[in-house]
């Protein structure tokens, strides 16, 4: 079910506003081009500045939009145990196909504390639960014997891992049940990752060629390498202009070039500077999106 090119999907604003009608012609720009999974109210989803009622509308909308065409994997975690249970619950109810927890950020928990905090999750609440590890955001790694731990827990079900680390991916793959996902969190890996037993990736440069994106995974699946290399080589230089600085900021002035929703973000999150911007430019007219 959860497998393939799952994007990591922007929250589109509009005079600081979430841009509801935008929201709803990407979930269709999505359904149209291929894409296997909708993850609202991540990292590219600017979680960190919605207010909880913003949180809850976007899952709301998104699964609405989706109309059980493709599942939804909703954003719900927190550095706040309760925070996540509660937002957590309400994704369920609100018919959400899966949970994405990422690791607690900024107070750093031990790795007992991290096993604690998503059993404490998986336990109040009865959803697919995809774990997110990304150290580089959060100040803590996810160690791959406390995922072969919380693997033991019935509904926790995977890793969305960011770690950048082929060697822990395959620790993780060795160490966990072979059910257990493992899907990239970084385009630039997606296709070693599937090559160690990675079942797909949670995408930001999806959310301009998802099509692109979904075409790798498919042909790497059916073990078409060649076609495979081929579109990841093809996008590499794209991926590259995605992060030149802080991700969603890049992708969403991609996004804002190509007319498929304002560039607006919030603060902290600024407009890009312009030597960054010549370079994403650059990468997309290589690519002939503009």
């Amino acid at each position: 079910m959860f497998k393939g090119s799952m994007v990591a999907l922007v929250t589109p604003f509009r005079g600081g506003k979430v841009d509801e009608k935008a929201l709803k012609e990407l979930v269709e720009f999505h359904i149209k081009n291929g894409t296997s999974a909708l993850v609202p109210c991540g990292t590219t989803g600017e979680s960190a500045t919605l207010s909880y009622a913003e949180h809850d509308r976007v899952i709301e909308l998104t699964i609405e939009f989706a109309k059980g065409r493709i599942p939804v994997i909703a954003g719900t975690g927190s550095n706040s145990t309760d925070e996540a249970i509660a937002l957590t619950k309400h994704a369920k109810h609100a018919g959400a196909a899966a949970s994405l927890q990422v690791s607690p950020y900024y107070n750093r928990p031990t790795q007992k504390g991290l096993y604690l905090h998503f059993k404490a999750i998986a336990e109040a609440v009865d959803i697919p639960i995809i774990l997110y590890n990304i150290a580089s955001r959060t100040g803590v790694n996810i160690e791959p014997e406390t995922f072969a731990k919380l693997a033991g827990i019935k509904n926790i079900i995977g890793v969305k891992e960011a770690s950048g680390s082929l060697e822990q991916m395959a620790r993780i793959r060795n160490l966990c049940p072979k059910e257990f996902l493992l899907i990239s969190g970084d385009d630039a890996l997606t296709l070693p990752v599937m090559a160690i037993g990675g079942v797909g990736i949670i995408s930001v440069v999806a959310n301009i060629i998802p099509r692109d994106v979904a075409e790798m995974c498919a042909a790497f699946e059916k073990g078409d390498v060649a076609k495979a290399q081929a579109l990841h080589y093809k996008m590499l230089p794209l991926v590259k202009a995605m992060f030149v600085e802080t991700n969603p900021i890049p992708v969403k002035t991609a996004m804002g070039l190509k007319k498929m929703c304002d560039p607006e973000m919030r603060l902290p999150l600024c407009e890009m500077l312009p030597e960054n911007k010549e370079r994403l430019v650059k990468a997309m007219k290589e690519y002939k999106l503009i």
